[in-house]
């Protein structure tokens, strides 16, 4: 998996030369350690975002399903009622670390195509200089997480407005049902509150294009 790493045992991924070993092949099944994968977690989250970076035991559980899903998993996944076609819708409360995880993900599995995280604010702040060109671009093909969907300001071009995400969400809905690419987001927003920010249309089409992992309301503040 480690391919920077001359002779690298399959299941091997490094942070600081250091070698957390979160699969094991046995009879030519690679069989991941849940706690191994914390450590290197936890490890790789440290090297990137700093000492103060903590995954708690109350993240376990999302945690969990989040592995399960980006190994492919599909006996865990079909077990936790996730659909590892569709994308994964993350929300939860202001800090409580949904973006973290969505960019540890992609350590995790770095033998498979990974995914951009774009913030949707700047997406819709390209939106005022390239107009429907973002929507093309964005919506059309690619691989993305979709960050902090909801906070984003309506996007405005020669004085018309419009709901530059719900746009692109759409677009990559017709992407998904056509070419089964997925779409990955994380929110602050609930179910309710989706809809009421980009409407019944939009929300109908998530319902079929994600699987919602939630954090706690009462989730801890990470950034505190």
């Amino acid at each position: 998996m480690e391919t920077s790493k001359k002779n690298t045992p399959i299941g091997t991924l490094y942070v600081g030369g250091i070698p957390y070993e979160i699969a094991k092949m046995k009879r030519g099944i690679l069989l991941y350690d849940f706690q191994v994968i914390l450590k290197f977690l936890q490890a790789k989250g440290q090297e990137r975002f700093g000492n103060n970076f903590q995954i708690l035991p109350d993240d376990h559980r999302i945690l969990y399903a989040l592995v399960n899903y980006f190994i492919q998993d599909e006996a865990s996944c079909k077990k936790l009622d996730l659909n590892i076609k569709k994308g994964i819708l993350l929300t939860g409360p202001v800090g409580s670390g949904k973006t973290a995880l969505m960019s540890l993900m992609r350590d995790l599995v770095p033998h498979r195509k990974s995914y951009e995280i774009i913030p949707a604010r700047n997406l819709v702040f390209a939106f005022s200089h390239l107009a429907h060109k973002v929507i093309e671009d964005y919506g059309n093909g690619g691989f993305y997480c979709f960050d902090d969907l909801g906070v984003e300001p309506m996007g405005r071009y020669y004085g018309r407005d419009c709901n530059v995400m719900g746009e692109i969400l759409i677009s990559r809905y017709e992407l998904f049902k056509k070419y089964h690419k997925p779409t990955h987001i994380t929110t602050n927003l609930n179910a309710q509150e989706l809809e009421e920010r980009y409407g019944s249309r939009v929300r109908s089409r998530m319902r079929e294009m994600f699987n919602l992992l939630s954090f706690s309301a009462q989730a801890t503040d990470k950034r505190k």
